[in-house]
């Protein structure tokens, strides 16, 4: 099979398809950094840098596809494409030119036709609201308006845990395929907890390097360092009596309880964020171990490495080695888990 990708970022998402038998032979990313990144992945496909709603860059995609296009893979960015809480009439919505990014998934599938569409997104995804025919409607309903006739229309929540990624992660799921093919639906699987994805790797602190590729740790200041290092596994910071985080005044910050906090070990990991470099930010510090000394090891945040296997990537990912920490980071924080990818198109039948 053959397919186009369509808002690819670095291909994260399409790790795994080659193994079960898809070419992604087209692609196209916005953001110049993440395409070379997709480029230097997938040397043999052909990316096509820029903006999408660019004429001349959309003729391109087409132009490029193939003419028996069989699979479509989209993941469109979804800010900006809802009404609700902004105080946005319309016409506003009208004049942001984020809210056509689906609607050239659907020019696209007019022309190519492709037997096989996957549109993944956030959960949200399904409750936008969209501009089309004079009314605001469900990307889902406009879908079914345009292409009930000839395609079948099925939407899914799904989470990745339930099928082998060890990472609690949901994404809306739109699979559309021609009347006349058969597209199943992937079979859950046990949960892989942290421990099992990661256990085995080296501990080590923050800013120390292993001798395992890609498995280095930040630096932390050393406040930080010292409210983790008395935190124990699955509990946040907040809950110390004494190295709580707090302001040079001795002043407890006030945040959420799911900043400063240690994942678990033995459950999936929950969704690792875009802000996944931070410990401030939300359940990303590493489990850490107890010590002799009544202290946790591991105060850090996880390593490029631990993200990359609690996202069901290979430990051996194919990556060159001069790419940006933020930039591995930033990709994955972003993300649909691959395998979880896999499982559902592995369940064509072609």
């Amino acid at each position: 099979m053959t397919g186009t990708s369509l808002f690819s970022s670095a291909g994260i998402s399409e790790t795994y398809l080659e193994d079960i038998g898809l070419n992604i032979t087209v692609a196209n990313e916005l953001l110049f950094e993440r395409a070379n990144l997709y480029q230097a992945i997938y040397p043999k496909s052909n990316m096509i840098a820029g903006n999408i709603l660019d004429d001349t860059i959309f003729k391109s995609i087409l132009d490029n596809s193939s003419d028996n296009l069989d699979f479509l893979l989209a993941s469109p960015p979804c800010q900006g494409m809802s009404v609700a809480g902004k105080n946005r009439n319309v016409q506003q919505m009208l004049n942001d030119e984020r809210n056509y990014l689906v609607f050239r998934i659907i020019d696209f599938i007019k022309i190519k036709s492709p037997k096989f569409v996957l549109i993944e997104n956030v959960p949200t995804f399904f409750k936008i609201e969209l501009p089309f025919q004079n009314q605001q409607l469900k990307i889902i309903d406009i879908l079914s308006i345009l292409f009930k006739d000839e395609y079948n229309i099925e939407a899914e929540v799904y989470d990745a845990s339930n099928f082998g990624v060890a990472q609690k992660r949901t994404r809306a799921i739109i699979k559309l395929y021609k009347k006349g093919l058969k597209w199943g639906s992937p079979i859950h699987s046990e949960n892989i907890s942290v421990e099992q994805a990661i256990g085995n790797l080296p501990s080590i602190e923050a800013g120390e390097k292993s001798k395992i590729k890609w498995h280095f740790a930040r630096k932390h200041s050393k406040n930080h360092i010292e409210w983790m290092k008395n935190t124990p596994t699955g509990k946040t910071a907040f809950e110390n009596e004494i190295f709580y985080p707090q302001k040079p005044n001795g002043e407890k910050i006030k945040s959420y309880d799911t900043t400063y906090r240690r994942i678990k070990w033995d459950e999936p990991a929950p969704t690792i964020t875009m802000r996944n470099d931070a410990i401030s930010s939300q359940l990303n510090v590493h489990p850490g171990r107890l010590k002799k000394d009544g202290t946790y090891s591991d105060a850090r945040v996880l390593t490029p490495l631990e993200l990359m296997l609690l996202s069901s990537l290979p430990k051996d990912w194919n990556i060159p080695n001069d790419t940006s920490e933020l930039l591995i980071r930033k990709c994955i924080g972003e993300c649909i888990p691959p395998l979880l990818i896999k499982k559902i198109v592995e369940q064509i039948d072609n």
